[in-house]
């Protein structure tokens, strides 16, 4: 028995251990900071340099281009943080680090230089690689035996990343658009310092959990061991063992790396400075596409080769996983233009403007939909406090220093928006919608998943993949008035909104229960390494998504917007047609993980 999981599982808030919030508010304001300085980037790339705001006035393709690849690496170099946590640092000093160089990464992109926003992107793209796959591997330590509440507890997890996300695009949009891009910047980076010390002062509450790894020494054990072995401690101590990592292995992950890393750093290189790392071409593939190609043929080998060599249940739900990470893939690629294309959308095809009775029943609206949600997460932080003061006091002080602030500037914002006759919706504040109904269903798609209802891995995906694409069928609708090649049109914003709330409910099927099925199917010490594995799907679903998105002007000139988005409805619900076909092949390899 682990008795650090046990006394965290004795105080509990809503049903789950309090240690559980505070990584949910820790997420919370690095998700605040992450979401507030990327909605800002397309916009800023692309705002005209002679205007109120003036912004560097970048070609849509050359924006996407950057920002793909800024995407990207965050979801790569957690591959890298998950690594260094599960060898040396452990997880929870892994966080620390990360948020310490988010905050100067974000100090860095406040001062607006070419030089400070290239340093700043750099350095956000190196502590979320600390970051990201280390407090969810938290997570998975924490949970460790009591598996039937994960996929509650990742949904509880997943409303703290979107409400960072929700008043992160909000505050930060709002500041950015009305008084310059570095107050958005920098705002971004006070909340990330704010939740660096909130988590590193509830270090006691955690006990040993997340702690520096300590060294064991492994032998290697014939098969009939092995075979032993497996009744008694379970087949992924086991496979841990049987399956290190050898020469071949290693010199693969070298060269599908360096691969993959020339092919997103010559995509924006290329675009932008006119750069080709690459300046060789076979038959008529370019030099660019043969690298990613070869890349992506070693990558798979190394897949292939390493599955092999477990034993056959591992092996079973490690395909599994790999069969998920494709499905994500496709998910992100699409889902992600709500960053790219959608926030175009919304800025130059979308009428933002309203007056009179239209202009205040959005002010209301727009107040409910600030105020009633921290509200309920303010109460949250109550309940917790209630829990924790007496062990992790100074924690709860500066959590709810952060929540004064908070409250301070959504006040502050809403004092503006009714001082104004009228109306003009931030093309940033769309943005929000994702996170807001994410933080209004969670509670319900958590109850459903804990249900006799709760539908398979593979039922789960499929769903989410066909709302996903049923999202963007409805802006396909809403776009089917725009003729070809035109700039700006005001479509009404009622379309938006719909594909929003269409794209989450497909992101609640999706997202955080990926995260629950990959920590139950994984072998126990691989985890931190395979959450970063997990991220490089993702990883590549962005760089598409950037890719895809950058087409839009070309699509819609050639074709019309309408074409554009109906193109992002057909593959979505390709895909997810083909995740529940495949739903008995994929019970049988999981072997009875639900």
């Amino acid at each position: 028995m682990n008795t650090d999981i046990e006394n965290l599982f004795k105080d509990k808030v809503l049903g789950h251990p309090a240690g559980l919030f505070v990584l949910f508010f820790t997420e919370m304001w690095e998700r605040f900071s992450f979401y507030g300085m990327r909605i800002l980037l397309v916009l800023f790339l692309t705002a005209p340099i002679i205007s109120d705001n003036p912004g560097w006035e970048w070609p849509r393709e050359h924006a996407l281009a950057l920002i793909g690849t800024y995407a990207s690496l965050l979801y790569l170099t957690p591959i890298v943080g998950g690594w260094i946590a599960d060898k040396i640092t452990g997880y929870r000093v892994a966080v620390v680090i990360g948020c310490l160089i988010m905050t100067l990464g974000h100090a860095a992109m406040a001062i607006e230089t070419t030089a400070a926003f290239y340093v700043g992107l750099a350095l956000l793209v190196i502590g979320t690689g600390f970051f990201k796959p280390n407090i969810t591997s938290i997570i998975s330590e924490m949970y460790h035996g009591k598996e039937s509440k994960k996929d509650g507890a990742y949904t509880i997890f997943y409303m703290g990343v979107n409400a960072g996300a929700f008043f992160g695009m909000m505050l930060c949009g709002y500041l950015a658009e009305n008084f310059g891009w570095s107050w958005g910047f920098g705002l971004a980076g006070i909340f990330m310092m704010l939740g660096m010390f909130q988590f590193w002062l509830a270090k006691d509450l955690f006990g040993n959990i997340g702690a520096k790894p300590i060294k064991k020494e492994e032998t290697a054990i014939s098969a009939n061991e092995a075979d032993s072995l497996a009744g008694k401690q379970g087949d992924n101590e086991v496979e841990t063992k049987l399956n290190p990592f050898t020469l071949f292995d290693k010199v693969l992950i070298v060269l599908s790396s360096i691969g993959g890393l020339l092919y997103l750093f010559n995509d924006p290189f290329e675009k932008i400075q006119g750069t080709n790392l690459m300046p060789f071409s076979l038959g008529n593939l370019s030099g660019t596409n043969v690298v990613i190609l070869c890349s992506l043929l070693l990558f798979l080998v190394l897949l292939v080769t390493r599955i092999a060599r477990y034993l056959p249940v591992v092996r079973d739900r490690i395909i599994a996983v790999s069969i998920f990470g494709f499905f994500t893939v496709f998910f992100f690629a699409f889902f992600e233009q709500s960053l790219g294309s959608m926030t175009i959308f919304a800025r130059d095809y979308t009428n933002r403007e309203l007056v009179g009775q239209s202009a205040m029943i959005f002010k209301v609206v727009d107040a409910l939909l600030t105020t009633v949600p921290l509200a309920i997460i303010s109460w949250v932080l109550v309940l917790l406090a209630k829990k924790t003061f007496t062990r992790i006091g100074l924690s709860n002080i500066v959590l709810a220093i952060a929540f004064v602030g908070l409250w301070i500037l959504v006040i502050y914002r809403l004092m503006d928006k009714f001082s104004q006759e009228g109306n003009q919706v931030d093309a940033t504040w769309f943005g929000i919608l994702n996170s807001f109904f994410i933080i209004t269903l969670a509670p319900f798609f958590s109850r459903w998943w804990e249900s006799k209802y709760n539908p398979s891995a593979a039922m789960k995906y499929g769903i989410g993949l066909i709302l996903l694409g049923l999202g963007f069928a409805v802006l396909s609708f809403g776009a089917s008035g725009i003729p070809s090649g035109a700039q700006t049109a005001s479509v009404s914003m009622i379309f938006l909104i719909l594909a929003y709330l269409l794209h989450t409910m497909g992101e609640l099927c999706i997202s955080p229960v990926g995260l629950s099925y990959l920590s139950k199917l994984v072998p126990a010490r691989m985890i931190g390494f395979m959450f970063g594995i997990w991220y490089l799907a993702i990883a590549i679903g962005q760089k598409a998504a950037g890719t895809m998105g950058g087409m839009i002007d070309r699509i819609s000139e050639q074709y019309s917007m309408g074409t554009f988005f109906l193109i992002f409805t057909l593959v979505p619900v390709g895909v997810g047609l083909v995740s529940i076909i495949l739903n008995p092949l994929l019970k049988k390899l999981m072997h009875g993980i639900r």
